[in-house]
């Protein structure tokens, strides 16, 4: 099992300086689906500022560098929280704490 992360997509500024089309948010997705079908995952956006990242063209950009930008943002200690909480979703679906339903449909 490893997580994966997706963009679900990218803000960006027309132009900032020099530059057209940067990048300065990040709308990213983590979902982890373990073999039995239970599956966690976590949504969020980050910032990224022009010079934290090499610049590359906006119509260039591939999901590989934005993944990592939006990482590299965030920092290993959240990517990992992330990550963890992820697992602790999927722990949660294989042993279960709470149920819901009425009784007399048993």
């Amino acid at each position: 099992m490893a997580v994966t992360w997706t963009v679900s997509t990218m803000d960006r500024d027309i132009k900032q300086g020099d530059k057209a089309d940067v990048v300065t948010n990040i709308h990213w997705r983590a979902k982890e689906t373990d073999g039995d079908g239970n599956t966690g995952s976590s949504y969020g956006s980050v910032g990224v500022t022009l010079g934290s990242q090499a610049f590359i063209a906006y119509k260039d950009i591939k999901e590989t560098d934005a993944i990592q930008w939006a990482k590299d943002a965030l920092g290993a200690d959240e990517v990992k929280s992330i990550e963890d909480g992820i697992a602790a979703q999927i722990a949660a679906m294989k042993t279960p704490t709470t149920a819901s339903g009425v009784s007399w449909s048993l």
